[in-house]
């Protein structure tokens, strides 16, 4: 290379060098947060729900759901089990004394009725929106694997036509179905690890195809299924499902811990984290949002301790039923645009 050639190569990189700094510079005076919102928040609303003290010492809350008046409906372990508030926290009504050994979670049907399993009774009853008695399935206080025996069921699921699909799972490992009378039709499901098999299946929605979702709870997936009991699909290594919903628009939410062991070293450890997912019907994970898992008896407003259901409402605000927390909260959802 003679000096001419030099010269001008030098000029070359001394141009792209300043031209390569001043977009820097350009760049830097940029706002680095999107314009738009691209990430969904959640606050929690503390004042939420408005729990009158005469309802006694909070308890585990099992069960939370909405209904189509978005109304929240929450299942608590305490003399008076359910409690109904509006989205403000406002009590609307309360009702099911002594008519639970250990209620553990709580459905809709297409005409408004509830669905309330009781794990600990054996049983799945229905009521009427004011609590009134309609329809008792398995036979009370006594365990068992036939037509009219659950052991430890844990959850419904129920169709617009009414067939109730029930996931008995604490003692048996299947799901049952029965017809909108309460009659039998049959059940499937048996203890491992493979499809259609089950480990713990805690919780059972149903979508608006008729497609079936059960959370494996201890074997960290979630199973798909037809009415029949046809496997369609698995969706694992994403989270321990504790709880299901599903809202009108067939969007999936669970709420659970990360993927963990279920059993390592002669026990059986906590949750590590406290996590909900949204999913699409073809198992797509489309939306996470994570709390922090709270001390034992020192959780703080937005914490959760064993995370155990979880309810949506028509804005898209979550509701979280804690187990060792002993409370029902509301997770606030946020979409404006941070400008820090």
């Amino acid at each position: 290379m003679n000096l001419r050639s030099l010269q001008i190569y030098l000029n070359v990189i001394g141009i792209a060098v300043v031209t390569a700094g001043s977009v820097s510079v350009a760049r830097a005076g940029q706002p680095s947060y999107p314009p738009e919102p691209t990430v969904v928040e959640y606050t929690v609303d503390p004042a939420w729900p408005q729990r009158p003290a005469e309802f006694g010492p909070r308890a585990a809350v099992p069960g939370i759901a909405v209904d189509r008046e978005d109304r929240v409906w929450c299942l608590e372990r305490c003399p008076v089990p359910v409690q109904v508030y509006t989205v403000q926290g406002e009590l609307v009504k309360s009702w099911g004394q002594d008519q639970f050994k250990s209620p553990h979670s709580l459905r809709f049907d297409s005409r408004g009725n509830v669905w309330i399993t009781d794990h600990a009774a054996h049983v799945v009853k229905k009521f009427t929106p004011e609590g009134q008695l309609l329809l008792t399935l398995g036979t009370p206080g006594k365990s068992g694997e036939d037509e009219t025996h659950f052991n430890g069921p844990t959850d419904t699921a129920i169709t617009p036509a009414g067939d109730v699909f029930v996931s008995d799972g604490y003692g048996n490992r299947r799901v049952v179905q029965f017809d909108a009378q309460g009659k039998f039709i049959k059940a499937w499901g048996q203890y491992g690890s493979g499809p259609g098999q089950f480990c713990l299946p805690h919780q059972i929605v149903v979508d608006s195809r008729g497609v079936l979702y059960v959370a494996d709870r201890n074997a960290g997936r979630i199973h798909v299924f037809d009415q029949q009991g046809k496997v369609l699909g698995e969706w694992s290594h994403l989270i321990m499902p504790w709880g299901l919903c599903i809202t009108a628009a067939d969007e999936i939410w669970a709420c659970g811990s990360s993927p963990q062991a279920w059993y390592r070293d002669g026990s059986y450890p906590p949750p590590k984290d406290a996590i909900f997912l949204r999913f699409s019907t073809d198992g797509k994970a489309r939306q996470l949002w994570t709390v922090p898992v709270g001390q034992d008896g020192q959780e703080k407003p937005g914490e959760c301790n064993w995370l155990h259901a979880v309810g949506v409402d028509s804005q898209g605000n979550l509701y979280a039923g804690d187990i060792l927390g002993k409370r029902a909260q509301k997770l606030v959802r946020n979409t404006t645009a941070s400008k820090q």
